[in-house]
């Protein structure tokens, strides 16, 4: 990993692109990523109780969850977040608790605030992604699941070139095309006490992956190079 990966993107200019998606995002990514939203959804609902969805956007998945499930949905976008508001009123969901603009590297909130955190979309979008896969680890309790629906980078080939290619313009829409599944295995093994447990792939094209980490009952918060290797359901 290197500088050059951190300083790809940057939170203003995530937040000003998800601003400029908020009006067609529904639209145009909807249908699209709805295969991936519903196997989250579903992970989570395997494991039940308090929900936080990191990068919830415009709520499109929120009227999917079972309503025993407290859900508090965050995001970088303001405008993103208006959008689910109305959609949080438009279908009634009591179970919302609250949708604020937050910051995924930096979460208001107390060490094992919850069961299982769901990030769709998000890796990839954010600055850093190890230091914000450290903060979903931190307010999860133990014997809870981060569930991510994520891009997973092509190793070789022509996606890989293609993707090479097309990174300077991705960038200036919020997000990275070049992102190895390496990355989040070593940071699961470098993470004591979380354990890699499901790589799944999602469409379209295979270019997302159904991604689970498990927290363990007797879990640390931090870093630990000196963790066990993983095993991968």
């Amino acid at each position: 990993m290197t500088d050059a990966l951190h300083a790809e993107l940057d939170k203003e200019t995530v937040a000003k692109a998800y601003g400029r998606w908020a009006p067609v995002y529904d639209a145009v990514f909807g249908a699209v990523f709805e295969q991936g939203r519903h196997a989250a959804i579903a992970a989570a609902q395997r494991v039940g109780g308090r929900v936080l969805e990191v990068g919830v956007g415009t709520g499109l998945s929120l009227p999917y969850y079972s309503s025993d499930l407290r859900i508090y949905g965050i995001d970088i976008s303001e405008p993103m977040l208006r959008k689910a508001r109305q959609r949080v009123t438009e279908y009634g969901l009591d179970n919302v608790e609250a949708l604020a603009v937050m910051d995924a590297e930096h979460l208001e909130f107390p060490d094992a605030s919850f069961d299982v955190i769901v990030a769709q979309y998000v890796i990839t979008t954010v600055p850093n992604p190890e230091a914000t896969l450290d903060e979903f680890a931190r307010v999860l309790r133990p014997g809870g699941e981060i569930v991510l629906v994520s891009r997973v980078g092509a190793e070789a080939g022509l996606r890989r070139a293609l993707e090479k290619w097309f990174a300077p313009a991705a960038r200036k829409l919020g997000w990275r095309t070049e992102f190895s599944f390496q990355r989040y295995a070593q940071w699961a093994e470098k993470t004591r006490g979380v354990r890699l447990i499901e790589r799944r792939a999602m469409p379209p094209f295979g270019h997302f992956s159904l991604i689970r980490f498990t927290k363990g009952d007797g879990a640390l918060n931090g870093r630990d190079a000196a963790a066990p290797a993983r095993a991968v359901a």
